[in-house]
């Protein structure tokens, strides 16, 4: 017989378990690693009940409480439907994060380096214009 086969298919074979047992001790432990790690081993917590026994609430508190409903008034009386969208009421899309452009403060460190290697004879159109849409950025 051959490689076990991974994976599922009427020939697969679980792979996992020599795992296991590859880390009951330390291969070439030097003096006392072995028992070290056999003390580190004993007091880690391990999983029980598989994924079945895991307590979601417990990670966050329970998530449902927070949810608003449809019918429920609103937390932001004085905040229009349309704040942050381009038209009607309410701030535009400046005041979404994401709308605002990267601030690219790294550019002007490496801007002389760029113009230098824009200026050599051969150089591509598109190093020229990389150099030009920098400093207009600026």
């Amino acid at each position: 017989m051959g490689t076990p086969t991974p994976g599922p298919g009427q020939f697969s074979e679980r792979t996992d378990k020599a795992v296991g047992a590859a880390n009951a001790s330390l291969p070439n432990a030097q003096y006392g690693e072995n028992r070290d790690y056999q003390d580190q081993k004993s007091s880690a917590k391990m999983a029980s009940g598989g994924a079945g026994g895991v307590n979601l609430s417990g990670i966050s508190s329970d998530a449902a409480a927070n949810v608003i409903g449809f019918g429920e008034p609103t937390g932001q009386p004085g905040t229009p439907v349309t704040d942050g969208a381009a038209l009607g009421a309410g701030a535009g899309t400046e005041a979404l994060s994401s709308s605002q452009p990267p601030v690219n403060n790294y550019a002007s460190a490496y801007l002389p380096a760029l113009i230098f290697m824009a200026n050599q004879p051969g150089s591509s159109d598109s190093a020229r214009n990389l150099v030009r849409q920098i400093q207009a950025d600026m």
